[in-house]
């Protein structure tokens, strides 16, 4: 498939295209930001999207190697072709850290924001995704306790992974004020040139007109 500049379809409230699009932005990728509207029904989203799609959801991402879903098969792919930000010799790291945040944090804070900003969802479901999300925050914090960054000194895509839908923890009523260290990581991440917030980044104004 060949594209003048690569695509990226994502969505304000989406932490998932946030991470894609803040990495983009951190490597220098000049690209397209195409918005989806997640209101309507999958089938009647922006036909474009629907066209590539392969499950229906955002982020997805295209470049001249082809179509790809899943925001951490997108950071792989990313960092592959750089060489940077986690890719060559810590790339196996990379990869231990963004299978843990897909099965914790990507899970567990996502959706517990998901249950109290969009959902009327059991207070037991409710308690159980904060109970969870808590058990990721002592994780992160044992790292943190020793190091700046995830794989060390030096910025990767595993933050970029992890510490996404962390900057929507206050809609998730969670108060980061309880994890010193993950809060000094994320005021570090967020001083970083080329970092914002994804209300932000993720702004339909900053998009590509249709």
């Amino acid at each position: 498939m060949s594209v003048t500049l690569p695509i990226l379809y994502g969505n304000r409230e989406s932490g998932h295209s946030y991470k894609v699009r803040q990495t983009l932005v951190l490597l220098g990728v000049a690209h397209e930001y195409r918005y989806v509207d997640l209101l309507p029904p999958r089938a009647e989203r922006r036909a474009d999207f629907v066209a590539v799609s392969p499950y229906g959801e955002v982020p997805v991402f295209i470049d001249d190697d082809g179509v790809l879903a899943q925001s951490n098969a997108i950071l792989l792919h990313l960092v592959r072709k750089s060489g940077r930000l986690g890719g060559g010799a810590d790339l196996e790291r990379t990869t231990q850290w963004l299978f843990w945040e897909a099965n914790r944090i990507g899970f567990s804070l996502a959706n517990l924001r998901f249950a109290l900003r969009f959902a009327n969802e059991d207070p037991g479901v409710v308690a159980m995704l904060r109970r969870r999300t808590e058990a990721d925050l002592d994780r992160l914090a044992r790292e943190f306790d020793r190091r700046p960054y995830l794989l060390g000194e030096a910025l990767g895509v595993a933050d970029i992974s992890c510490a996404g839908y962390l900057f929507f923890a206050d809609q998730a009523e969670i108060d980061l004020g309880r994890w010193p260290s993950v809060g000094g990581w994320l005021g570090r991440l967020a001083a970083t040139p080329g970092w914002a917030h994804p209300y932000e980044l993720m702004d339909p104004k900053q998009a590509t007109p249709c």
